[in-house]
C-alpha cells in the first residue's frame, strides 16, 4: 500500500466517520423533537428507518476504510533501534549510580 492509498483511505475513513456521527446527531435531535411534537407514526417510522440506514452505511464505510488509520501512524522502531535505546538507558542508569556513589563517598570523607 503506497502513501497515496493510505492518505486516500484516511480521507474516506474521516468522511464516513463524520457522516456516522452526523446521522446519530440528527437521529437524536429528531427523537427529542418527536417527544415534544407529535407526528404521525408512519412519518416517524420512515425518518427513523432512513436515518438508521444512513448511520449503518456510514459505519460500514468506516469499517471498510479503517486501514487508513494505520497509514498515518509512525512505524514501530526496529529491533536495532530498540536495542540502542535499551543500551543508552542502561548507560544512563549506571552513570547516575556512579555519580551518586561518588557524592556519598565525598560526603563520608568530609565527616
Amino acid at each position: 500500500m503506497g502513501n497515496d492509498d493510505g492518505a486516500e483511505c484516511r480521507k474516506r475513513y474521516e468522511l464516513f466517520r463524520h457522516h456516522a456521527w452526523a446521522g446519530l446527531g440528527i437521529l437524536s435531535v429528531f427523537l427529542a423533537l418527536q417527544y415534544f411534537i407529535s407526528l404521525p407514526s408512519w412519518i416517524s417510522a420512515t425518518v427513523v428507518c432512513v436515518l438508521s440506514a444512513y448511520i449503518l452505511i456510514s459505519l460500514m464505510g468506516t469499517y471498510r476504510y479503517r486501514k487508513g488509520l494505520l497509514a498515518q501512524e509512525m512505524p514501530a522502531p526496529s529491533s536495532v533501534e530498540s536495542e540502542k535505546i535499551a543500551v543508552e538507558k542502561a548507560r544512563l542508569k549506571l552513570e547516575k549510580k556512579r555519580i551518586k556513589a561518588e557524592a556519598k563517598l565525598k560526603k563520608k570523607l568530609q565527616k
